[in-house]
């Protein structure tokens, strides 16, 4: 284990893509009420009168901004690195949560948030090394070996069951619906911003590989992806406590993120610790 000087490069987007996206989900919240509040129809039914609000657009530009450091950060850190210090951004999201919202953050929710920091030092401590990638193809080959395949079938099953099953009857009362969806969408996500992100880099540094399908093949599952992310991520803070939304998501996707992570770069450290402290900071979460 060390902490490289890409890792060093990584970690620093990764903490300005926190306070980005932390604030982001505070001024989309805000957007949401408002639009639902003008057009009486909320996002978490099937309203989109938020496309109409400006205070929603600020928020989805700041997450945007957020999701670009992300992006470049995945290029120079491993993932078992740049997701887990997401839970800054829920330590942000948190705090003005409690001042702008009036979500009110109680004991339990600041030991969490504590709990947060401990892990995410941790992490940046035993941050793993990643061997050099010379080629989009190598990726390619790890993304399509057997048990990563395995994977992507079970999440794509698993959001499939989520979306026409269980969204229409309980979506709207069980907060591990929409969330869920989010969730698993986003780990496939990760691994192909991790290949994108590094087919760019490799690209800058005079190696192209944007004449490889492959490349264009991950930027397709990228778009996919952060399309129902986006969308199934406003059902849930339209429906639910901020709060309680942004640690379980954040919970349930740098789960799967780090599991799929494993699957697919074989990388093992670091992970046993910290899916423990995730399940402590989901109660905490919840406790809000």
């Amino acid at each position: 284990m060390g902490f490289s000087k890409d890792n060093l490069k990584g970690f620093v987007l990764a903490l300005l893509s926190s306070g980005f996206i932390g604030a982001s989900f505070i001024i989309k919240k805000k957007g949401l009420r408002r639009a639902a509040a003008a057009s009486g129809v909320r996002a978490g039914y099937g309203g989109y009168s938020y496309l109409l609000e400006p205070l929603w657009w600020l928020g989805f530009i700041t997450m945007i901004v957020g999701e670009i450091a992300n992006f470049v950060a995945y290029a120079f850190a491993p993932a078992v690195l740049v997701t887990p210090l997401g839970a800054l951004s829920i330590i942000v999201s948190a705090v003005l949560a409690h001042f702008i919202l009036k979500e009110r953050l109680h004991r339990l929710g600041v030991l969490g948030c504590v709990m947060c920091i401990a892990g995410s030092i941790i992490i940046v401590i035993h941050a793993p090394k990643e061997h050099s990638i010379t080629s989009v193809l190598e990726i390619w080959s790890m993304a399509t070996q057997p048990a990563f395949l395995l994977y992507v079938g079970s999440v794509v099953v698993l959001v499939f069951i989520l979306v026409f099953h269980f969204a229409p009857q309980c979506g709207h009362t069980n907060v591990l619906v929409f969330t869920g969806i989010c969730s698993l969408m986003g780990s496939l996500s990760v691994m192909s911003v991790k290949a994108l992100g590094t087919a760019l880099k490799l690209t800058f540094e005079g190696k192209n590989q944007l004449i490889y399908p492959e490349t264009w093949f991950f930027m397709l599952v990228v778009a996919t992806c952060v399309i129902t992310q986006m969308n199934y991520l406003n059902k849930a803070l339209d429906t639910f406590n901020t709060a309680v939304v942004s640690p379980i998501y954040y919970v349930m996707f740098t789960t799967l993120a780090i599991i799929a992570s494993v699957i697919m770069f074989k990388v093992v450290a670091i992970c046993l610790c910290h899916l423990h402290y995730l399940r402590d900071f989901v109660v905490a979460g919840m406790e809000n």
